[in-house]
């Protein structure tokens, strides 16, 4: 009887790889859209044991490690997809955009460059360049690129912003109005926070503080804690010599910050201005116990001298020079205690020592005069 063995096949059955790393593909991309970067980042994976240097995969898992904030390691898969396929705008975009979270600006404008090599007129990159010329204070070509976007999409915010940011870093603060006052018109009720405590802070520069109160009001209307809403609301009274207006925002600060030693030594000065002198101590103490601070040991000297206990004010304000040598401040009240010790060549020489500084300020010029006659 014959022996009829049924036939088999002992080979493994061909892969359709094309398809395979496609639908991997597609299914990494989606994970990557839906922030499930481990799933994504398994499937990029599995594209490279078939392909090493499939771009899709290389790209993909740089944009994992840049959305959980390796940027190194973005790098290292950005740079290796670049060797391969050079000019790969995804790669380039990502590259540049760890380098600029690395704050290594200068890098980050090499690839951006390089990008819109490919793709001149991609608005999104061309103010990523502006911004990072911005960065490195390249007034000049940061000014020029967003002006460019300007002329593609004369309503482009990001280019108004950063204008307006760019020509209030180099303090030019009328024409940085110009540009978020611009905002202002296009988006109306609409505008967003940052705008209004922007333009709050132009008119706080240019000390027209009624103005700047406006603003700040309008941002204090939409979120009342804004901190540097608050801080400009304070800042503007203060300018006004409106100390009681000011200290109710520095309060308001510190109800959210309370170890803030910056605006315990504000609400400090404005309690000092409105003589509540033991209050503003306590201020200024509770601020040097969190660090040193040179205003909150100004502060308490000038409530020494207030006082008259002119030598406990001269002792911290001597002191106060080692590290403020160009303070005009310290030199201005220094001699003022002095002249109240009858000690008028120990205020002359103190007057005429800063004078040597090489600066020059006009309280200090009249003061010299004063005591010359």
């Amino acid at each position: 009887m014959e022996n009829h063995e049924v036939p088999h096949d002992d080979a493994t059955p061909e892969v359709d790889t094309a398809n395979l790393v496609s639908e991997l593909s597609k299914k990494g991309y989606n994970y990557l859209k839906e922030e499930l970067l481990e799933e994504a980042e398994e499937n990029f994976f599995q594209i490279l044991e078939y392909e090493p240097e499939n771009n899709y995969a290389l790209v993909g898992i740089g944009d994992v490690e840049r959305k959980k904030g390796n940027y190194k390691r973005a790098i290292e898969y950005y740079r290796q997809c670049l060797q391969h396929h050079e000019g790969n705008n995804y790669a380039l975009f990502g590259l540049a955009d760890c380098y600029k979270a690395l704050q290594e600006y200068g890098k980050a404008i090499e690839i951006w460059e390089k990008y819109l090599v490919h793709d001149e007129n991609n608005i999104t990159v061309l103010t990523r360049v502006a911004d990072a010329y911005r960065k490195v204070k390249n007034f000049k070509k940061s000014k020029e690129v967003y002006l460019k976007v300007l002329e593609k999409e004369a309503d482009n915010a990001y280019a108004l912003i950063g204008l307006g940011h760019l020509h209030y870093d180099f303090k030019e603060y009328e024409a940085a109005l110009k540009y978020w006052e611009k905002m202002m018109l296009i988006h109306g009720e609409n505008i967003d926070i940052r705008v209004l405590t922007s333009i709050g802070n132009c008119h706080r520069k240019l000390k027209t503080f009624e103005k700047g109160i406006h603003y700040f009001d309008e941002a204090l209307k939409a979120e009342p804690k804004n901190f540097y809403a608050l801080f400009g609301m304070a800042d503007c009274y203060r300018g006004l010599n409106n100390h009681e207006k000011s200290l109710e925002y520095w309060l308001r600060i510190l109800e959210n910050d309370p170890n803030n030693k910056v605006i315990l030594t504000r609400a400090g000065d404005a309690l000092r201005n409105l003589d509540q002198l033991e209050k503003a101590e306590e201020y200024y103490k509770r601020a040097l116990n969190i660090e040193f601070d040179t205003y909150a040991v100004l502060g308490l000297a000038l409530i020494n001298k207030q006082k008259g206990n002119f030598l406990e004010a001269l002792e911290s304000l001597t002191g106060l020079l080692v590290n403020e040598a160009k303070n005009p401040r310290l030199y201005t009240e220094i001699a003022e205690c002095y002249m109240e010790l009858g000690k008028k060549e120990k205020a002359f020489e103190i007057l005429s020592r800063f004078m040597r500084t090489g600066q020059r300020n006009a309280r200090v010029s009249e003061m010299l005069d004063k005591l010359k006659d």
